[in-house]
């Protein structure tokens, strides 16, 4: 117990440092843990709480501003990649926005404590466009309110947290072993919650130069943006497209036929919002329902028009309407 107690000593404001820029940078490793027993251990002299919590804030704060500069320089393209490194859904971005949409500068506040978002926020802040010094101020509240939090409930159960961590200290083997194998299962439920979201994602896509065809051809689908409102107001979409908030579609519904073709796009990593919501509108029993495959980057890549969107119609009252579910 004594090596353990002096090595923590030495290099216990350094792991949590580091522990904290990982999980911050997108790696699936929780941070909230260590500062619990920096708590704890604070307690008993073995660690300064304020040099941890001081740790922990300068470390978030390195790896969120090192996101939200991404987001500025490289925009929707860094999303992708951070989906893919933090094993969060992709709607991520899209629930990043709206909450930026709705909070501003509070949203990173409250993201901080819902896994996914803590990671996404920072870049999309870049993205929408939050002020360096805004987001510097909320990101650092946050870090202090998350990572404080975790420090406090060590210090209020440190005699629990310290008995724990003496055990651990006689079965070293063990201990470590127990360890790895909740690391491990950490990482296994982020990867299965991931693969379960892409399933729900197995919808038909269409192709931009399908529909750019479908256009020309006079026999135009229904063209739906679902892009949140942030994202909306930030760059036009497709030119003669309906902007639709997805979240009241079970309000709202659409006054078209079942049969008709309907085409739904976003900007999200993979289609992630317009694959949802045309799942949402099959459910509901459209027949002729796909995504546009590559999104809204792919229509602009193509170079083919954008426009200010057109403002959703609400459905009739008939039965051919639709209430996603």
């Amino acid at each position: 117990m004594e090596t353990v107690t002096a090595s923590l000593q030495h290099y216990g404001v350094l792991l949590v440092f580091a522990n904290v820029l990982l999980q911050q940078l997108g790696a699936p490793v929780p941070a909230f843990p260590t500062m619990v027993l920096a708590g704890a251990l604070s307690v008993t002299g073995v660690l300064s709480a304020p040099a941890a919590l001081t740790a922990a804030i300068l470390a978030s704060l390195v790896a969120d501003t090192a996101w939200y500069a991404a987001g500025i320089r490289y925009g929707r393209s860094v999303l992708s990649t951070l989906c893919r490194i933090s094993l969060s859904p992709d709607s991520c971005v899209r629930q990043s926005e709206d909450r930026l949409a709705r909070w501003g500068p509070w949203a990173l506040v409250i993201g901080k404590f819902v896994p996914g978002l803590s990671t996404m926020a920072p870049p999309v802040a870049g993205l929408v466009g939050l002020s360096p010094r805004t987001f510097a101020v909320a990101s650092t509240a946050a870090a202090a309110l998350y990572f404080g939090l975790g420090l406090a409930l060590g210090m209020a159960f440190h005699d629990q947290v310290n008995e724990i961590l003496a055990a651990a200290a006689e079965h070293a083997t063990m201990a470590g072993l127990a360890l790895a194998v909740l690391l491990a299962g950490y990482v296994a439920y982020r990867w299965l919650r991931r693969v379960r979201f892409r399933q729900r994602l197995r919808i038909a896509r269409v192709s931009v130069e399908e529909v750019r065809q479908r256009i020309e051809a006079g026999a135009a689908p229904v063209i739906l943006d679902v892009r949140s409102a942030v994202a909306r107001a930030r760059e036009p979409g497709i030119d003669g497209a309906i902007a639709v908030d997805a979240g009241q579609l079970e309000t709202t519904g659409l006054p078209f036929p079942p049969e008709r073709e309907i085409v739904v796009y976003c900007s999200c990593p993979n289609e992630a919002s317009a694959a949802i919501v045309a799942q949402q509108l099959t459910n509901a029993g459209f027949t002729n329902v796909r995504a546009l495959s590559g999104g809204l980057d792919a229509w602009i890549a193509a170079g083919l028009p954008l426009a200010a969107l057109e403002a959703a119609p609400r459905a009739a009252a008939e039965p051919s309407g639709c209430a996603a579910g």
